[in-house]
């Protein structure tokens, strides 16, 4: 008996909370998670600002594997500390690595 191997979508966002993508990427987010589908979220430059959204946070213990551009944060002077073991700071070498491990990868710009 063969498996199918679990669909991995790579969603960034890199605008702010204002801009109307936040709702799109958050939307999306929770209906791939529904959908049983490997979610990888990956925030930076100025999407690095919307860390602060309950909404987005709770993809995370929903089960997205979520991923927060350091340098961003420096740069956008948004803190790094009192998130849990879900919210991973980290740099474009995991970006890459999202980009190339998953089946489509959409950028919201």
């Amino acid at each position: 008996m063969s498996t199918i191997e679990q669909k991995k979508l790579g969603l960034l966002l890199s605008t702010p909370p204002d801009h109307p993508n936040l709702e799109t990427v958050t939307r999306l987010s929770e209906e791939a998670l529904t959908s049983k589908v490997d979610l990888y979220l990956y925030l930076i430059d100025e999407g690095v600002l919307n860390l602060q959204n309950e909404r987005l946070l709770k993809l995370a213990s929903a089960g997205a594997k979520f991923f927060v551009c350091a340098y961003g944060c420096q740069k956008h002077h948004v803190s790094t500390e009192g998130y849990g073991k879900e919210v991973n700071f980290c740099g474009l070498v995991i970006l890459s690595n999202i980009i190339n491990g998953c089946d489509r990868f959409i950028a919201f710009n």
